[in-house]
């Protein structure tokens, strides 16, 4: 089990959780604990993107090592999955600047679009995990677009 990307999946997994959490108190109208907690889930996913980006730039990323008939299937979900973390991000920090600025009606309406994009990118993220280290033994380690067009 490759450490790197462990660590940084279980941060991504810790982000999504303690958004659920963070959800949950909202709903129970505990703002203190609420912000506290999606505070604490945006610098986890930021602690995934640290190590990931440190990984990406340093090590590279791995290609995938399954059989070749699945590797388009998992191409074309990788891609997706990139696509959901980069909304995630973008409405991501729109959402948590909205919140520091009180903007709170628009935070409202934002939010749990925000959630539920992050909870499908923290799934598919896993999923990307598993398919690479756990499901298939990872093919090369190289750039990050030799890795997504698996050349």
């Amino acid at each position: 089990m490759p450490i790197l990307p462990t660590i940084s999946t279980f941060f991504i997994i810790l982000s999504a959780v303690l958004m659920a959490i963070g959800w949950y108190l909202i709903v129970h109208d505990k703002r203190k604990a609420h912000k506290r907690v999606m505070i604490s889930a945006a610098v986890s996913a930021l602690l995934f993107f640290i190590i990931y980006m440190s990984r990406t730039i340093f090590i590279g990323n791995t290609s995938f090592g399954g059989p070749d008939e699945l590797k388009i299937y998992y191409t074309v979900f990788l891609i997706f999955h990139i696509f959901l973390a980069t909304m995630g991000a973008i409405f991501g920090v729109v959402t948590l600047t909205l919140a520091f600025k009180r903007k709170i009606a628009i935070h409202r309406k934002i939010g749990p679009v925000t959630s539920i994009v992050w909870f499908f990118t923290a799934i598919t993220g896993v999923m990307v995990y598993l398919l690479l280290y756990v499901f298939y033994r990872g093919g090369d380690t190289t750039s990050m677009i030799k890795a997504i067009l698996g050349t």
